[in-house]
């Protein structure tokens, strides 16, 4: 049955919700992937993040009709668990890999932070202090979200609209700025591959997972029932716009080698040369204000996230503590556990690893709803080609890494086993 929640005062409006997934999403997106995603396929590179999108939006179906059945701030977490109650392993396994998929995702965004916020020193290439200034993000709006949940809104409101406007305005500058045209590079460029293209929209589906963090707002939400299918739909789209849109502005005005040496800060790089200091100091800016806001919208869901998990008994019991209804024990914990990642891995696995974790558990989402659509209300047709769409997905991923860098996929793959084992150990201790 549905979870019935006490009535309290709801701080998060539409805006706060959509600002919150624009966060998530429009932060490790086009700053973090751009320059990886041009190295692969070049000129596609924007069809790329249209397929990426669409992926999102299945992904996105089973999640929305799953939120409005449950009701419940755990979302993934959760609605696993309620459909399958019997299988309180696989349940405490989901949890152990979302969470960590959003402490790849955090530190995913405190490294493009970083790289972009010391491009324009001597030291740019520096990994300690790239590495130092990620820990002082993290630091900064572990504060944040621990102060409160409307001021988090209302700053989050200000992050992410003025940088989709500064966004905007950079890309179309880029646009006007170029010496050349999408047909001319088209032809200077190789055939699409239809597989190159999803290989690199699976690689890079973890820039679309911030629309989940909506749901974990829903004890904090004015509307559930209107404003979380709004707020994930809508955010989608603008999300998939404002990436395609970039890429084409970035493609067209910046030289593909510059854009691929300069992976971590490819747009500030490009736009320096472009524009001068003026626009690489303004895709600056747009890239601290993007970050920023998807660490603090992804430090807030996902803190809910690690906080009902551990009232399950899946994590340690310390991490449900809560101060005027703020997770403040698993709010700090996500930020230590984020700069230990950022401290042990780099930007492509740190990639791949969330894009992987985000796939995995959509998909799990997927079978959910198909298993119980009859209550959610759902079209057999959307939720087969939805799962159809994310198979595909994760098994590109595999064949890329199997294909090119098995290591990668170790590496991965352990990860995975240590997870799964202390989702083990925590599952046994509950029983």
């Amino acid at each position: 049955m549905p979870n019935i929640h006490r009535k309290r005062n709801k701080s998060l409006g539409l805006p706060e919700l959509i600002a919150i997934a624009l966060g998530g999403m429009i932060g490790g997106g086009i700053f973090s992937v751009l320059g990886i995603s041009v190295s692969m396929i070049g000129v596609y590179t924007p069809i790329a993040f249209i397929v990426g999108g669409v992926l999102a939006l299945l992904a996105a179906y089973s999640y929305v009709k799953l939120a409005l059945y449950y009701r419940d701030e755990g979302a993934t977490y959760s609605f696993y668990k309620k459909t399958f109650p019997k299988s309180k392993f696989a349940a405490s396994v989901v949890g152990w890999w979302v969470t960590f998929g959003y402490i790849s995702t955090l530190a995913l965004y405190s490294y493009t932070f970083a790289s972009y916020a010391i491009s324009g020193f001597e030291f740019a290439n520096s990994e300690i202090a790239r590495k130092a200034v990620a820990g002082f993000i993290i630091l900064l709006f572990t504060l944040v979200n621990v102060w409160s949940v409307k001021g988090m809104g209302k700053i989050e409101d200000i992050m992410v609209y003025t940088k989709l406007v500064i966004l905007i305005i950079i890309s179309f500058v880029l646009i006007n700025n170029s010496n050349t045209t999408i047909p001319t590079i088209i032809q200077n460029h190789e055939d699409m591959q239809i597989s190159s293209v999803l290989i690199v929209a699976s690689l890079t589906f973890v820039a679309y997972e911030g629309f989940q963090l909506v749901i974990n707002a829903v004890n904090e939400m004015e509307n559930p029932r209107l404003n979380i299918p709004r707020a994930i739909y809508s955010s989608i789209v603008i999300t998939t716009l404002v990436y395609a849109v970039i890429a084409i502005g970035a493609i067209m005005a910046i030289p593909f080698e510059n854009i691929i040496q300069n992976q971590e800060y490819a747009l500030a790089s490009g736009a320096g040369e472009v524009l001068g200091n003026i626009g690489a100091e303004l895709v600056i800016i747009g890239a601290l204000l993007a970050t920023s806001s998807a660490i603090s919208g992804t430090l807030f869901g996902a803190s809910r996230l690690m906080s009902v998990i551990a009232n399950d008994g899946y994590f340690p019991k310390f991490l449900t503590k809560r101060e005027n209804n703020i997770p403040v024990y698993s709010i700090v914990t996500m930020a230590l556990l984020t700069f230990c990642l950022i401290l042990s891995g780099n930007l492509v696995v740190i990639l791949e690893f969330g894009s992987v974790t985000f796939l995995l558990v959509s998909l799990l989402m997927a079978y959910a709803n198909f298993k119980i659509r009859s209550v959610t209300n759902s079209s057999l047709i959307v939720t087969l080609i939805s799962v159809f769409g994310l198979i595909s997905g994760t098994l590109a991923i595999l064949f890329y890494e199997s294909s090119t860098d098995i290591e990668q996929i170790y590496y991965i793959g352990g990860l995975y086993m240590l997870l799964t084992f202390f989702a083990w150990v925590f599952t046994y201790r509950s029983n």
